[in-house]
């Protein structure tokens, strides 16, 4: 057989894999993108992007029906969740043709199927049809494979019933009940997502809280969301759901809860508990690529493995899961490839958002790990509901909270939001802290009014006991 030459391969063709083949044609290096199943992988065909629309929709429906108070009321709204997934659906289609083009249109060319090493330098790609190729890389390949959806033995998905994510996104019309195995983040957005659409929704988590990791007291302003007003859903915490029947298009779920079973009905059965890293098959093990226990590609700050030309970036090199990241990696990883002096891996802090409602991100140190580190922080916080535009746009619940060293000028720490268009807000965070900022370089930046990016000036203010329109803290 004979090979085909390039200088890089790109394995996968998601947020990290087609940034990373897009950025090595800008710079002049002769590169192919292997792709198996989808462009732009799990986060724009039923990932970030799809949720994030249904997100939109069903807030916006939700809020409508929600605004009496506002002086509008609307009789007889009808919300066409199928009309719903046709509008994602061609959001869905418009990036995903797109990412291809960008790949091609920056000079590096394209294939599509499963790629195993052959060797160190080579791979092999098997097409739909069982034709194969090798490909060799004379620079480096970067494998950036993601990871897929973690099953739970006696809830394996039937894609009808007991569904994942993937099939969330693509529900044709909102089940009467939902129940929902994991209040982690995804489970969570998907869980509101149909909440507001009517769905009597039921969360089982086996740790003492949902999202788990998140400080307790922000998620106490989500919990309030999901679980008070005109549908209010069930959380169980330190729950184990042992089993599930299906008849007739009808679930039954045995949870465990404080030591007593209990028996919940379900037309769906949301299977949410995390994603494992896409490492089997690839033939990493036959060339020698280390691997951590659970499965991760091991890289160090310049994103290459212990094999001499093997790159990773994104999901597949472990936690945290970003989009975001995975397309950071991928620069620095073509810039490594290329040969450009100083490129690596030295991000201060990745931001991350949660996109339920409201909205929670966070940057850098969060006052729980402070307290696991035991490090003393100075930590501030300044409400929603005492910021003019948070009243005017009619969403005040949650805070800004700030944390920041004392015993370094207060420089920031870490940052965490929960409220409106926290996603957004976050990166005034991070910009200060890959800035290296102190407190008061925030606090003295003149912000914009009325605006919600006031909030995080007065929480900066808040630290220095300064802020305008809360009572300041006493310093000790």
């Amino acid at each position: 057989m004979a090979k085909k030459t390039y200088e890089a391969i790109v394995i996968g063709a998601g947020p990290g894999g087609y940034v990373a083949a897009i950025r090595l044609g800008q710079l002049g290096v002769k590169t192919l993108c292997v792709e198996k199943e989808y462009w732009g992988g799990v986060c724009l065909n039923w990932g970030c992007i799809p949720s994030k629309a249904l997100i939109a929709a069903s807030g916006l429906a939700h809020h409508v029906q929600n605004a009496q108070h506002m002086g509008i009321s609307v009789e007889g709204l009808k919300v066409d969740v199928a009309k719903m997934q046709e509008w994602k659906d061609g959001i869905v289609k418009k990036l995903t043709s797109g990412v291809k083009g960008l790949v091609k249109g920056n000079g590096a060319d394209v294939a599509f199927g499963a790629a195993r090493f052959v060797d160190a330098k080579t791979v092999e790609v098997t097409d739909p049809d069982g034709k194969k190729q090798q490909y060799e890389a004379t620079k480096g390949i970067i494998v950036a494979t993601g990871t897929s959806i973690i099953q739970i033995p006696g809830f394996e998905p039937d894609g009808e019933t007991i569904i994942t994510a993937r099939e969330a996104v693509s529900l044709q019309e909102a089940p009467k009940k939902m129940v929902q195995i994991g209040g982690g983040v995804i489970g969570m957005e998907l869980g509101m997502v149909y909440q507001k659409l009517g769905t009597e929704v039921t969360v089982v988590e086996m740790m003492d809280q949902i999202l788990p990791g998140t400080d307790k007291d922000v998620v106490r302003v989500v919990e309030k969301h999901f679980t008070k007003g005109d549908n209010p859903a069930r959380v169980l915490t330190k729950a184990k759901a042992k089993s599930v029947s299906v008849k007739k298009g009808k679930a039954e779920v045995v949870v465990e809860v404080d030591g007593k079973d209990e028996k919940l009905k379900a037309d769906k059965v949301l299977v949410a508990v995390g994603f494992r890293p896409n490492t089997q098959g690839l033939g990493l093990e036959e060339v020698g690529v280390k691997l951590d226990d659970r499965g991760h590609i091991q890289v160090d700050e310049y994103l290459k493995t212990n094999v001499d030309g093997i790159y990773a970036i994104g999901d597949v090199c472990g936690l945290p899961y970003l989009a975001h990241k995975a397309s950071k990696e991928g620069e620095i990883a073509a810039e490594i490839i290329a040969g450009h002096k100083g490129a690596m891996l030295d991000v201060v802090a990745m931001p991350a958002a949660i996109f339920t409602e409201p909205e929670i991100a966070t940057v850098g140190l969060t006052e729980t790990e402070a307290k696991k580190q035991g490090r003393k922080v100075n930590v501030a916080k300044f409400p929603f509901a005492a910021l003019g535009r948070a009243m005017a746009v009619d969403s005040t619940d949650g805070f800004i909270k700030v944390l920041t060293d004392p015993e370094n000028d207060d420089k920031v720490l870490g940052v965490t939001i929960v409220g409106p268009e926290a996603a957004d807000l976050i990166s005034e965070g991070a910009l200060a802290m890959e800035m290296h900022a102190f407190a008061e370089d925030v606090a003295l930046t003149v912000h914009p009014h009325p605006t919600l990016g006031e909030g995080v000036m007065e929480a900066f203010k808040a630290a220095l006991g300064e802020a305008v329109h809360i009572m300041n803290r006493k310093k000790k």
